[in-house]
């Protein structure tokens, strides 16, 4: 049975999507991420001979209000803790090798739960440090 995307949500605004692997790591361009969210995260998966075209990416102006990211679980298990925008703890997701998670909105907290777990982890930036670009809960 292949899984579903889940969005985790408080009083409507997307705080998380989880992407279980099943539902990732299909064929062709799957993008994960809604044309208004800060940070895009799709998965593309072709056979030999595919061939994307060429491009240039343009030199566009945006305004990014506050940070969005992805986390790629390559090996092990992590649980996400997700916050919502006040603080409160709101939901929680196991994820395992091959998994993704896109957090939007709110906080998160991560606990390790395999040994030698690797996550490759990607945000936008740039990054202005610690205290300027979050508050601890």
């Amino acid at each position: 049975m292949k899984q579903q995307i889940v969005e985790i949500t408080e009083n409507g605004l997307v705080l998380a999507r989880f992407i279980p692997a099943k539902a990732a790591w299909q064929g062709g361009l799957n993008f994960f991420s809604s044309d208004g969210d800060f940070i895009q995260a799709g998965v593309w998966g072709y056979d030999t001979g595919e061939k994307l075209a060429p491009h240039i990416h343009n030199l566009v102006a945006r305004e990014v209000p506050y940070t969005q990211e992805v986390l790629f679980v390559k090996s092990g298990a992590v649980r996400a803790n997700i916050f919502g925008v006040s603080g409160t703890a709101v939901d929680t997701v196991d994820l395992k090798a091959g998994d993704i998670i896109i957090m939007l909105s709110g906080g998160h907290g991560y606990e390790i739960l395999e040994d030698g777990t690797q996550v490759l982890e990607i945000k936008n930036g740039p990054y202005l440090g610690a205290n300027t670009d979050r508050r601890r809960l």
